[in-house]
Parts: structure tokens; sequence; C-alpha cells
């Protein structure tokens, strides 16, 4: 089976515009999460992680008029596309079958959100409506670029962009596509702070992934795409690849709606699929980029699932969440291209907050920035609602 490799990264984020601002960030323990300033909700205190751009910033970043009719969902997704594209050296996709995967949960809600008293009473924001639906944002994106002969939008909650990377990589595979561009697009919304309030699983501090005082996660928003092709033709046409995709996983171990297993049942299933795919042993993982969220349920059962994975030989791991915020169904996009970046970069980026570790745990994240760090290959952790977990593992070439 020929390779798959990464020959584009796109990503936007509370880290920073690009991957540039990005890296930077990492390297500097830079964290995104503060108070809410776009959303407009009567909860703003609670600490969230937004994009530093305004709608109409967006718009103009990108040459849109203010009367078009488009999410912020879809703003945040052009970006990261066009990055992605541009960074893979695609000037025109003519001579090749372009596929675009994305990954969202809540589509064009915030607008909803914003105008549903219009909706009821006058009818001035109608348009909005038709861009509510998770699919309709995708195919807004995927317009904006132009090119792709096939559009399909998952949402598995906060592993939907994971899973666009490996719907991806199986298009690519099976010779249905040559190129695939994948990852996920999220704004912040109210239903997305009332819902996860409702679970009381939102820290009203900045939150400490793998700390025994965590109390819960802080919700972000960002869009973040990987540019996927097959080997030998990235090189024909002289793309310049990042890493392979060497292996993937998924399991849904449907033990929760909302909860992960005690025992990691799922997760241990995942990271063990994509280490066999990549034909890896345990103890090649340099680098395990957590799905951490920083709540009690979610921390205990990831570590115990990697500790039944790896043993009393634990790589590194620590969660960029605590940068980033929780990103929702971007998470998996955001959190592959950081891997990417850690692997290209030679350094592990710090578990901000961590200062007292977990008594369930035997390995404990990595407090301070790492780096010329030997890697060959980063794992990465998404996990969704309803037990969906998937892993990815980025490799040199």
């Amino acid at each position: 089976m020929e390779r798959i490799v990464v020959t584009g990264l796109g990503i936007v984020s509370a880290l920073g515009l690009g991957i540039g601002e990005t890296c930077r960030a990492l390297k500097e323990g830079y964290s995104g999460i503060g108070r809410l300033k776009y959303l407009q909700t009567v909860h703003g205190d609670i600490p969230s992680a937004e994009v530093r751009y305004g709608d109409e910033e967006l718009r103009q970043m990108l040459g849109l008029s203010p009367e078009e009719i488009i999410t912020r969902t879809s703003l945040l997704g052009i970006v990261a596309l066009r990055e992605a594209l541009k960074s893979a050296g695609f000037r025109e996709k003519s001579g090749k079958r372009f596929s675009f995967i994305n990954g969202t949960t809540v589509g064009g809600m915030e607008k909803s959100e914003q105008y549903y008293l219009d909706f009821l009473t006058n009818g001035s924001m109608n348009a909005y409506i038709a861009v509510h639906e998770c699919g309709a944002c995708t195919e807004r994106m995927a317009d904006a670029i132009g090119g792709f002969q096939y559009v399909t939008t998952l949402s598995t909650a906060c592993s939907s962009a994971a899973n666009a990377v490996i719907l991806g990589a199986n298009l690519l595979k099976a010779g249905m596509t040559d190129v695939a561009v994948v990852g996920g697009a999220e704004c912040l919304t109210k239903f997305h702070l009332n819902g996860f309030r409702s679970l009381m699983i939102l820290d009203k501090e900045p939150c400490r992934p793998f700390d025994d005082t965590r109390s819960g996660l802080n919700l972000g928003e960002g869009a973040a795409y990987l540019v996927l092709e097959r080997e030998s033709e990235a090189l024909q046409r002289g793309g310049l690849p990042w890493c392979m995709l060497s292996g993937y996983g998924n399991a849904c171990d449907a033990f929760h709606q909302t909860a992960s297993s005690e025992d990691g049942k799922g997760a241990v299933l995942a990271m063990r699929e994509a280490l066999s795919m990549g034909k890896l042993e345990p103890e090649e993982i340099g680098y395990i980029n957590a799905h951490g969220t920083g709540t009690r349920n979610n921390d205990l059962s990831e570590g115990r699932a990697i500790t039944a994975v790896f043993g009393n030989r634990v790589p590194y791991v620590s969660s960029t969440k605590a940068m980033t915020g929780h990103t929702t169904s971007a998470s998996g996009g955001v959190e592959a291209v950081i891997s990417i970046l850690a692997l290209k970069h030679r350094m592990i980026p710090a578990n901000l907050r961590f200062q007292h570790p977990m008594p369930e745990l035997l390995f404990e994240p990595v407090r301070e920035l790492l780096q010329d760090i030997s890697l060959r290959h980063v794992l990465s952790n998404s996990f969704g609602f309803g037990g969906n977990n998937s892993t990815l593992i980025f490799s040199e070439l």
C-alpha cells in the first residue's frame, strides 16, 4: 500500500492565525484562554479561547462583503483552507480529483442563536436559516475555494476532524480521490457554552489537564486542515511533504452519551489499531498529544488507556488544550497540525498549569517546552461523545 503523506497545513485558533503564529505560541507557552469578547452571552466570565478576530475582520481578511450570508464557522474554515492549499503548493486544481472532508457539529448555529427572535417576528434574517446546517457550512467553504469533486461533512462530536482525516486517507488508498483536504472547523456558540455548563464540566479557571486538582475544560474555537496525497503523486508534482500519516484507528465503545469508559477501552482499541496499521511498537512513539480535556472523567480514562497501551514506558505526553481550549469538532484537526509541528520542529509542547500529579497514573505530562528532542513518530488522540475514539499517528519520512 502506497504511503499517504501530508503536503499542506492550515490553522487558525486562539493561538493565532496560521502555522507561523501557532508554532511561535507553542514555543512561548502562550495560552489563548481568557474572557469572551465576541460571543454575546450572560456567561461571558467563563474562561474560553476565542479566535482574536471578529466576523467583520475575518470578512475583510477574506475579501467578502459585509452583506454576504456566511457563518463564523465557515469564515474560520476558509482562512485555514486557503493556508493549507497554499502551503501544499496548489495554485490550481486542474488534472486532479480533489476532495474536501470537513468535521463540524454546530455549523451555523451561532447565527441562528443571534437571529432567533428575528426569525420569529420579522423574517429580516431568514436567509441565515439556510446556512444553519453543518453541511451548508462545509459547502460554503468548498465554494470559496472551488474545484472540489467530492465534498462531505462528518459530525462525531469531538472526534469529527480526526475522523475526517481517516476518511480522506481511506479515499486515497481506495483510489477514489487524488488529493484529500481534511480537518474541521467550529466556532463558539451559546449552545456549546450552555450545553457543557449543564454537564458541569466547565472550569471557572484556566484548565489544568492531567492535574489532580482539575475541574473541567475551557471551550475554544478554530479550524485546521491537512492536505493528504499519495506519496508518489505528491513527489511527481514537486510537493514537499511534511510527514506521513502512518497509522490511524477508530473505535466506538458506546459506553455513555457524554462520558468515557472508566478503563478507557475505546481509547485503547483506537491506539492499538493505529499502531498496528503503522507496524509500530508502542516504544517507537516519541510523543502523545493527548485528548486531555481537563475533566475528571476524561483525563483519568485516557491516562489509564495510555498506561494499558504503553505500560511503564509511556512517552512524552501533553495536552495542548490548556493553550487552545477545547475546539470540539475542530480539535482533531487543530491537534493534528500541532502534532506535525512538534514532529517537524523536534519539540514537545508544554502541558500548561500542571502542578499536582494524579495518584492513579504512573506518568506525568510535560510541564515545560522541550526542544531538540529526537522524534520519529507522534500520536494524537481525539475522543468524542458517545464513546467515539480516534487516534492518528504521524511519522517522519
